[in-house]
């Protein structure tokens, strides 16, 4: 796949840590959720794109943080 903004191929997949915070006033206690998506990197332009896992997609979708789900 080449990059959406250069249309390089010179791309490269790292695992990445990321916190995903929820937003406003409700979830001002919410801690987030820590999810480990594979981040797709274009060496050239470093334009990036991840793609959430899917348990934390069902997580975000309910909007709880990853400590209530569990």
């Amino acid at each position: 796949m080449s990059c959406t903004v250069c249309t390089s191929i010179n791309e490269a997949e790292f695992t990445a840590e990321m916190m995903i915070h929820f937003s406003g006033r409700r979830d001002i206690d919410n801690p987030g959720l820590l999810t480990f998506p594979k981040v797709s990197v274009c060496l050239d332009c470093g334009c990036s794109r991840f793609t959430t896992p899917e348990a934390d997609l069902r997580i975000l979708k309910n909007g709880r943080a990853a400590s209530e789900a569990a």
